[in-house]
């Protein structure tokens, strides 16, 4: 028992981050139509933001996590902005062929800055753990935590703001809401900023734990797109709930089964689901995003 509330401990802290990006890649594909290929390079770009303002510059790691998620939100703009817009009226095949080349070329700007060599994060946390009861959690797990404020975040801005209601009129008829004074341009550029900051957020929360790679996206791009297809296309409560579902298969299943089988147990779970409910766990027509 004391082994299983130690893994459901672990599951609950790691699937913050996992909502992240499900949350940030839905957002985009359910609003935009858009298929980001550069969702784990955005991933990265928040580890490799968090380790150059702690290690090399030495700033407080607080500051470096906020400041690494902000940047993370101007290089989505900055994406969009330069290469999505001007796709906006092209076929879905070359705004994929454009999004492959842009994760390509920021995988290999990253591999010429920083190098093949993982990078380590420093943290100001204490080695020893946190004990609760029979659970035992890294002081550094407990900042994942941060997690959950930006998933509520997100879901208060989409459900309960201006911009969110512009946002999901956006969604359900572009041309209607353009008629209704909607700026189109500037919602697809928040949309896209908000879904990269999302997956800077989770890289730079999760780098720390972990090491930093230039490879580190390509895996978590790969869960990225599970999360949203588990939840439903779409769906960010489907997202946020296929993240958890993702972390608690890995878990569970490296804990039980094999830690080798890790990254495979939560993919077979996700083709368990999808052979039953193609449309996803969390699907419902006509109430998508939000």
């Amino acid at each position: 028992m004391d082994q299983l509330l130690q893994h459901i401990a672990n599951a609950l802290i790691l699937g913050g981050t996992y909502a992240l990006l499900g949350i940030g890649l839905t957002l985009i594909l359910g609003i935009m139509k858009v298929v980001n290929f550069t969702h784990g390079e955005l991933y990265s770009f928040g580890g490799f933001m968090a380790y150059f303002f702690v290690s090399a510059l030495g700033w407080n790691f607080f500051l470096a996590m906020a400041v690494s998620i902000m940047l993370g939100i101007l290089l989505g703009a900055c994406i969009e902005r330069v290469f999505l817009r001007r796709m906006r009226n092209a076929d879905i095949d070359s705004t994929m062929i454009v999004m492959i080349g842009c994760w390509i070329a920021l995988q290999n700007i990253a591999l010429l800055i920083w190098g093949g060599v993982a990078k380590s994060v420093p943290t100001p946390f204490s080695t020893e753990p946190l004990i609760i009861g029979p659970i035992s959690i890294s002081w550094l797990r407990v900042v994942l935590g941060a997690a959950m404020i930006l998933i509520l975040a997100t879901y208060l801005l989409i459900n309960k703001s201006p911009l969110g209601k512009a946002m999901r009129a956006t969604f359900q008829d572009r041309e209607t809401a353009s008629l209704m004074g909607i700026n189109i341009n500037a919602i697809y550029t928040v949309t896209f900023a908000l879904g990269s900051g999302l997956a800077a957020a989770a890289g730079a929360l999760l780098g720390p734990v972990f090491v930093v790679t230039t490879t580190m996206g390509n895996m978590a791009a790969l869960k990225a797109f599970a999360i949203v297809i588990l939840g439903g296309l779409g769906s960010i409560p489907g997202a946020a709930i296929g993240g958890f579902i993702l972390a608690f298969a890995e878990e569970l299943g490296s804990g039980y089964v094999s830690s080798g089988y890790r990254d495979a147990m939560g993919f077979i779970l996700i083709i368990l689901v999808l052979m039953f409910k193609p449309t996803g766990l969390f699907y419902v027509r006509g109430e998508r995003i939000g």
